[in-house]
């Protein structure tokens, strides 16, 4: 077994820099199975120092693959990595995750134990994600209840057989804006018959920045990007599942409409109480209960691009 560990980045140098020296740290020895591994950066079109740093300090990542794109996106610099890479395993994860040292010899047992078992590669190993907002130290930061996640494919750190992943398609590069093209591969591969295994110890540490106010409006759009990316999803594959999935249903709608009050908490009335959490040292808590009228936000945007689109099929991204 062979690794090639496929990680897009784009602007993200400070953090990758601790991702990478974390998968140099990697202790095989549980997993005599694993005859190497080698580390696929797809540079997204940077414009920071992420490639002049990564090319000038080689030396520092001895497993270092890097290849360059125009910024394109996610989804095509993940393809570009699979095309790329000599492992017969590829393993997914984002370059401000950091991995504890016994990540790969998980995932290889894992898989190695299924494969066994069922006698078929049909399945992928799903990592733990933890969240974490401590740059100094991200794996001091314990499970958390919001760190659990039920999605089906989610990229942020999964292992699948290279041939079984090239099978399945690869991801759909229409995902052009944030958001669904890691799930909506999952969608082709559970039709596929691919089970997901829980490998747990394969722990990662998903760092991302305290929150402040001046994101909100980043995460407004972010949440605008993610509701017209969740048609594509839906256009694919219009079932019922991904309409529960990306919260396309009355449901979702009148939900949100009751925890916002209408839309009366809004991220501009929660402002001053918002503040307060983030001055007091809690921006965890602002975080999470600006994820109210977030969700409403892309529930609401879901339904006006879908009723744009029966207007104008012609427009559909």
């Amino acid at each position: 077994m062979f690794f090639s560990v496929v990680i897009p980045t784009y602007n993200r140098l400070p953090i990758l820099r601790k991702c990478l020296g974390a998968l140099e740290a990697q202790d095989l020895s549980p997993a005599p199975e694993v005859r190497g591994y080698e580390v696929v950066v797809v540079d997204d079109g940077s414009s920071d120092n992420t490639v002049a740093h990564l090319q000038q300090s080689a030396h520092a990542y001895p497993h270092l693959r890097l290849l360059q794109q125009d910024h394109g996106g996610a989804a095509m610099a993940r393809n570009r990595g699979v095309e790329a890479c000599q492992g017969d395993v590829v393993v997914f994860i984002d370059s401000d995750l950091v991995v504890v040292k016994g990540f790969l010899a998980a995932h290889a047992r894992g898989l190695q134990d299924h494969w066994r078992r069922h006698r078929s590669r049909l399945c992928f190993t799903y990592g733990a994600v933890i969240n974490t907002s401590n740059f100094d130290r991200p794996m001091g930061e314990p499970l958390k209840l919001t760190d659990l996640s039920w999605a089906y494919f989610a990229t942020g750190n999964v292992a699948i057989d290279r041939q079984l992943l090239v099978r399945s398609g690869l991801f759909d590069t229409n995902f052009r804006q944030y958001g669904w093209e890691d799930l909506e591969l999952g969608e082709r591969l559970r039709q596929l018959g691919v089970v997901l295994v829980p490998c747990p110890k394969a722990t990662g540490y998903h760092w991302h920045p305290p929150f402040h106010m001046q994101q909100v409006p980043a995460l407004i759009r972010q949440e605008q990007e993610r509701a017209r990316m969740a048609l594509v999803f839906y256009r694919k594959h219009p079932t019922l599942r991904v309409r529960m999935i990306i919260q396309f249903t009355w449901f979702h709608r009148i939900l949100w409409d009751l925890l916002t009050i209408g839309g009366l908490v809004n991220a501009r009335t929660l402002h001053p109480l918002l503040a307060v959490l983030v001055r007091r040292g809690r921006p965890g808590w602002a975080l999470e209960l600006l994820r109210l009228p977030l969700n409403r936000i892309c529930v609401q945007t879901i339904f006006a691009e879908a009723r744009r689109q029966r207007r104008h099929p012609s427009q559909a991204s």
